[in-house]
């Protein structure tokens, strides 16, 4: 069995109009060691999605569906068992925005220590070694929040989310504040730790990014995966009318082809109406795209398209 396998995952939110339906029968899977790439326009689910991996959705829920992770379905496990084993020992998120989680009246040594006693660790070489490898000097440690810059933070952070030695880390846009140089080093670092077994689920607007750690990549639209493979297939022959649009959407360099934007904009997730939720605005609709969706399978994955039947 793979080491992260998601089936038909469903998570939403309440809210006045009725359950905002964010993630809906997402399904992937990759090995121990390989990484995938989350990727969409905003708001279409990535970061609900990596927030219920970790069972850590704020104001709503996970509905259905299966996580499971080196073999155990972490769903039916306890909360509690859940928190003093899983969460931030096999399972560890870098949240979006994660710099301003930092607590302003305390240092960064005493911030690392606290996660460490938590945990009974008192070893506080873990956090320097973290630290010189996100490329932080120790001198950080004596330092508050507010003494360092957004991209310091960012990689405090960072180095925080792989104190204890996870599994697999879901990174939500880790690289953002993060100048050209530092975010080379940040992916550098990721790609030595998947050589010692770490798995990434990496959510990013940045396909370019995506493709310097994983290998296989996931493209969400109005809360489904839409289409689901390897980096190469994706980036060099997708199938889905949105990822293809979302490929030309974006500038590349010495390309004579200005950018194409995507007209139209994506769908209320309260109560979407059946059929594919991109139809309205693909180029290639057909009749029965507005009542049922077809999951094709691939020679890496699937692609959820009536092109493709």
């Amino acid at each position: 069995m793979a080491f992260l396998f998601v089936q038909n995952l469903n998570t939403s939110y309440d809210s006045d109009k009725g359950p905002v339906k964010a993630v809906q029968d997402v399904s992937f899977s990759i090995e121990q060691g390989e990484s995938v790439g989350i990727a969409g326009e905003s708001a279409c689910g990535k970061s609900t999605l990596g927030l219920s991996l970790i069972r850590t959705v704020p104001g709503g829920k996970i509905d259905s569906g299966n996580i499971i992770l080196d073999g155990k379905s972490i769903l039916d496990i306890s909360e509690k068992d859940f928190d003093a084993n899983y969460r931030w020992k096999q399972i560890s998120m870098i949240f979006q925005g994660a710099m301003n989680s930092l607590d302003p009246v305390y240092t960064i040594s005493q911030q690392f220590s606290g996660i460490l006693k938590q945990h009974k660790i008192n070893d506080m070489e873990i956090a320097k070694t973290l630290l010189s490898q996100v490329g932080l000097d120790q001198s950080v440690l004596s330092k508050y929040p507010h003494e360092l810059s957004g991209g310091m933070k960012q990689r405090v952070i960072i180095a925080m989310a792989l104190l204890l030695k996870p599994k697999l880390v879901i990174a939500d846009e880790p690289t953002t504040a993060l100048d050209v140089l530092v975010q080379a080093q940040i992916l550098d670092l990721f790609k030595s730790l998947k050589k010692q077994g770490v798995s990434f689920v990496l959510i990013s607007h940045d396909l370019a990014v995506i493709s310097e750690v994983c290998e296989k990549i996931g493209i969400m639209y109005a809360g489904q995966m839409v289409e689901f493979g390897t980096a190469r297939q994706i980036l060099l022959e997708p199938k889905h009318p949105y990822t293809q649009a979302l490929l030309k959407s974006i500038p590349k360099l010495h390309d004579t082809q200005k950018p194409k934007s995507i007209p139209g904009t994506p769908p209320s997730l309260v109560n979407p109406k059946p059929g594919c939720r991109f139809a309205p605005r693909c180029a290639k609709i057909m009749d029965k795209c507005n009542t049922d969706t077809k999951l094709t399978g691939t020679q890496t994955g699937y692609v959820q398209c009536w092109l493709y039947e």
